[in-house]
């Protein structure tokens, strides 16, 4: 009887990881854009790095509407990964970064024509990454006053 048992419970406990739903983690993340009059909210699928967004709305006669704009071009699916959205500290952007942490890619997703749409998943080479520094401050030597702008 006791093998009986264990053997009842350990199938229990497999039937349960594998359940979807509410037995495993959240599947979406949420992040505001950084534009500080805007009210907008955006949303990704952490597995396949689908982005959509919604906001606030005025509509008379009504407390007002949620709007909400699906998935355009290059914000749909991707190929399965683990992705983020990261905003800027910029407070006059409206976009937000589309992240991917396995591969190190990203793409700039905001709304356009009541759609959200991304640019293609892009990353810097290794050799262009070598060039950037010298080549996006050639003016910056000891003594230059040449300093970074602050975000």
């Amino acid at each position: 009887m006791r093998l009986f048992g264990c053997t009842a419970f350990l199938s229990m406990a497999v039937a349960m990881v594998s359940l979807p739903g509410s037995a495993q983690a959240a599947s979406y993340d949420f992040v505001p854009a950084p534009q500080t009059d805007l009210n907008r909210i955006y949303r990704i699928d952490r597995v396949t790095g689908e982005v959509s967004s919604c906001q606030y709305g005025l509509q008379e006669g009504t407390i007002g509407v949620t709007l909400c704009f699906s998935p355009g071009e290059g914000a749909g699916a991707q190929q399965p990964g683990e992705y983020g959205l990261v905003a800027s500290r910029h407070e006059r952007e409206g976009g937000v970064f589309r992240v991917n942490y396995r591969t190190g890619e990203m793409s700039i997703c905001y709304v356009f024509d009541e759609r959200v749409v991304c640019t293609p998943q892009a990353r810097p080479s290794s050799a262009a990454s070598t060039l950037a520094p010298s080549a996006a401050t050639p003016s910056v030597n000891s003594g230059s006053g040449a300093s970074p702008q602050r975000p």
